[in-house]
């Protein structure tokens, strides 16, 4: 199967990681992150969304998720910023999604054409959500454009499921497919379901809450940064990449909690991790070895004590603890509280 350079942007994350704790750092900070800091910290003046914590670069998930942050936070000259800079920089020419990463210091700056599902799903779903609170056609035809483009071409039929594939190119092959479980933004499928019901998405909400059920390895039952999904059915732990969980399905838990899923049994094994983890002030680790057991030298950072204190239904346990400013952490930190606040208002989707 081939392999893509997309497949490598969270082994960066555990560079970054090791960024995010100070080292004998307990302390706990004032407060969390906040959506001004965040813009303070991370957003520049023309809307790109600089990741901190891999050399500067951009890419189409900071940019989603900084435009899904600012509908929720209301601030529409802000999510305008970012839109803006997205469209005019990462749009493809060929179809109606986004080259995934954006290097200002490269000639040209898109380093890598192909897209990045969730990104995609996140600039759609952000758009959808923002067509609906300040009225706007123009949003709304462009996150129709991008759904549609999702649904023909980033589907898939893998035995007898319909899967998300991680993007348009490289994680196809005869013997089967790539999954990334953090790709299955459960809420924003739902909203694109509510949009069109005759489309893809509920059969792909169906197959991926089957994978969230199936797709765990070890004896914690554990869902792995990337799953490979034979066609025969046979699920593991994608070959060629740590076998963790890590940072990218930190996120899974997140959106299916997000997406009303909180009973799924993928919730339930990684709440069962943190619980037995978040103890006499002490962390869990920032991620676990599904296969080994072995387990990160240093514990999850604000952004997943956040997380976890969402899943776990227990905000107590998100103390904030001096680290350095980290843009992963930070969005964590926030797409949690926007959970938070759409879950107490029963809004599920749109």
């Amino acid at each position: 199967m081939k392999t893509h350079a997309l497949s490598n942007r969270r082994s960066l994350l555990a560079a970054a990681a090791l960024a995010m704790i100070l080292p004998g750092a307990t302390a706990c900070a004032e407060e969390g992150e906040t959506w001004e800091s965040f813009k303070a910290r991370y957003m520049q003046p023309d809307g790109r969304i600089v990741d901190n914590g891999n050399g500067g670069v951009s890419h189409t998930e900071g940019q989603g998720w900084a435009m899904l942050l600012a509908e929720a936070f209301e601030d529409r000259e802000t999510f305008e910023k970012v839109w803006t800079w997205t469209n005019a920089n990462l749009a493809r020419p060929d179809v109606r999604l986004f080259s995934w990463r954006y290097d200002p210091t490269a000639e040209p700056p898109l380093t890598d054409p192909n897209n990045a599902t969730d990104g995609d799903i996140f600039i759609a779903w952000a758009l959808l959500r923002a067509s609906e609170r300040w009225r706007s056609e123009d949003y709304a035809r462009a996150s129709a454009e991008i759904r549609g483009a999702i649904g023909r071409g980033l589907i898939t039929q893998i035995a007898g499921r319909s899967v998300l594939l991680p993007g348009l190119e490289g994680f196809a092959g005869a013997d089967g497919v790539t999954y990334n479980p953090s790709y299955f933004v459960l809420p924003a499928l739902k909203a694109f379901a509510q949009m069109d019901p005759a489309g893809p998405w509920q059969a792909t909400i169906a197959g991926g809450l089957e994978l969230a059920d199936l797709a765990l390895f070890g004896q914690s039952a554990l869902p792995s940064d990337w799953v490979f999904i034979g066609v025969d059915g046979r699920l593991a732990p994608a070959a060629g990449r740590p076998p963790r969980f890590g940072f990218d399905a930190i996120r899974a838990p997140l959106y299916l909690v997000w997406g009303g899923e909180k009973d799924r049994r993928q919730v339930r094994s990684i709440a069962a991790l943190w619980r037995a983890g978040f103890k006499d002030d002490k962390r869990s680790p920032a991620w676990i070895d599904v296969m080994t057991g072995e387990v990160a030298p240093y514990p999850l950072s604000n952004g997943g004590a956040a997380v976890a204190a969402l899943v776990l239904a227990d905000v107590g346990i998100a103390k904030w603890r001096v680290e350095e400013p980290n843009y992963y952490s930070s969005v964590l930190q926030l797409l949690a509280a926007v959970a938070r606040k759409d879950l107490g208002r029963k809004r599920i989707g749109l």
